[in-house]
């Protein structure tokens, strides 16, 4: 399989970027509606400003997806008035850029619900960085720390993960990834063995 970013793999991450740049753009609405109950429930929301990433992970299945994904997608939130202002496009670059990392590691091989997951909670510690660089955890009590911790993490592994890796298998029943992805030997199987029928 070619490794390579094609024409077709940029606009179809582009086109991922921008419709969850605009749901971003509208998810800080819902985070902030969380906050309203306290107890960090608003992590648990966190996820979904990691699935651009994922999800272009799973359908195009190539490197530099998930961070262009990520970018692009903090890019739109941005132009859309986003309520955190040029830091969305600085978390987004950085969520994008640690999904990237766990892809990697997995040689860019594996595309199953625990590898996206996993992509979700490194751009959940990602965006940690930039939260302990502006001190917003630093006037947090212990408990509410390890709750803001366990809620990030398995908000990002939800979203980011299961949903979109089901989102991607939906796409999959209605033939639309087979266009962005190369044939695989399965498929070459199938061809041959329908030929011999």
């Amino acid at each position: 399989m070619s490794k390579g970013l094609k024409l077709t793999d940029v606009l179809v991450t582009v086109v991922i970027a921008v419709v969850f740049g605009v749901i971003y753009r509208v998810w800080g609405d819902v985070y902030n509606l969380l906050a309203l109950a306290g107890l960090q429930l608003e992590q648990l929301s966190y996820g979904m400003w990691f699935i651009a990433g994922t999800m272009a992970y799973l359908l195009i299945r190539k490197p530099g997806v998930a961070l262009l994904a990520e970018t692009a997608a903090a890019a739109v939130e941005l132009i859309l008035g986003s309520h955190f202002s040029i830091g969305a496009l600085t978390y987004g670059f950085v969520q994008g850029l640690f999904a990237e990392a766990v892809f990697a590691a997995f040689r860019y091989r594996r595309y199953t619900v625990t590898v996206a997951g996993l992509g979700g909670m490194a751009s959940g510690a990602g965006a940690l960085v930039f939260d302990l660089f502006k001190g917003y955890l630093t006037d947090l009590q212990t408990w509410s720390v390890l709750l803001y911790l366990f809620f990030r993490f398995a908000g990002s592994y939800l979203i980011a993960g299961v949903c979109a890796f089901a989102l991607v298998k939906a796409l999959e029943k209605t033939g639309v990834a087979g266009l962005v992805r190369p044939a695989a030997a399965d498929d070459y199987s199938a061809l041959d063995r329908r030929k011999t029928i």
